[in-house]
């Protein structure tokens, strides 16, 4: 197990090397110059270039990544060209924030997926396991931000029933203090992922349900709840475990589109800000916390695979 540990690891330096690679270029290969965004269209070449020399965007790309590499090694991403503040405060600030709004909606959509693909395994081929199907599809092809618009129109707007803008607090305990103002931003954010997660749970479920070992266990006279809890939800997560375990980047994505929407103060937001300015040091650094946590978020399902799975052992080679 150690050794397999140590391969990881190795391995998840080499990819998080690569995100960093490919967000610098890409970042820098978008039109326009982070230098107009900031100062303006009305600003003049004088200013440009003094913005340029301060941040040291008039040096070759290759010097520019080496500095960043050597910077966030150290922890710092650097300072943001429009908040002006280092962009390993802002991060930190808001992480905390994203903690409370991506941790609550992920486990409340896990809490309604697992049981979901279950009965829909159990039911499969009946009208509730195709009704179940028609409304997972059609939430995990809705748009983060249409969905996120139509719980504005009709909770906010058209019944007044929750504020149609998210907490504005600093602290979580601030946030946790609102919660109905928290409920459309999570509510958003689960039924995507429920989605998903129920689709992969019902295949895994499938599967498991056809298994000896389940057929043994139902011809001793276990009961039925015993047989899907004992033998089929515990077997069926493994996929869904790798799912959970590299989904932060869709995670993410969904945050940022609903923080927009919502104007919830985290990470989402000020990457969405920073994209409409370029503002290339907070782009960086938001990114690449996000690739170091799918990485960790897969090593994590590996590990729990051999937790759940005795059969699963990552021996040292």
């Amino acid at each position: 197990m150690t050794g397999y540990l140590i391969r990881r690891t190795g391995q998840a330096i080499v990819v998080v090397f690569g995100v960093m690679v490919l967000t610098f270029v890409l970042i820098h290969l978008v039109p326009g110059s982070a230098a107009r965004a900031t100062l303006g269209t009305r600003a003049t070449a004088e200013r440009i270039a003094v913005f340029n020399a301060a941040n040291g965007l008039d040096r070759p790309l290759a010097a520019q990544f080496v500095t960043f590499v050597k910077q966030a090694a150290q922890g710092d991403f650097g300072t943001s060209y429009s908040l002006h503040q280092p962009v390993s405060t802002l991060i930190a600030q808001r992480l905390p924030r994203d903690a409370v709004l991506l941790g609550l909606s992920t486990l409340l959509a896990l809490a309604v997926a697992l049981p979901l693909g279950i009965f829909q395994a159990v039911r499969r081929g009946r009208v509730a396991d195709h009704v179940f199907t028609v409304v997972s599809f059609v939430l995990y092809s809705m748009p983060d931000f249409f969905f996120a618009l139509l719980l504005v129109a009709v909770f906010s707007v058209q019944f007044h029933l929750l504020p149609p803008q998210a907490p504005q607090a600093e602290s979580v305990g601030g946030i946790l203090a609102d919660p109905r103002a928290l409920v459309l931003p999570v509510v958003t954010l689960t039924l995507v992922s429920v989605a998903g997660f129920s689709r992969y749970m019902r295949s895994s479920a499938i599967n498991t349900l056809a298994q000896e070992y389940v057929q043994v266990a139902r011809s001793k006279g276990l009961p039925e709840r015993l047989v899907l809890r004992r033998h089929v939800l515990r077997n069926s997560l493994l996929p869904v475990i790798t799912v959970l375990g590299l989904a932060a980047p869709s995670i993410v994505a969904g945050a940022v589109i609903a923080e927009s929407v919502f104007n919830y103060p985290g990470m989402g937001l000020l990457f969405y800000q920073a994209a409409t300015s370029k503002d290339y040091p907070i782009l960086l650094g938001s990114t690449l916390v996000v690739g170091v946590a799918t990485v960790i978020g897969s090593l994590l399902a590996d590990i729990a695979y051999s937790l759940l799975d005795p059969r699963i052992r990552y021996v040292d080679a």
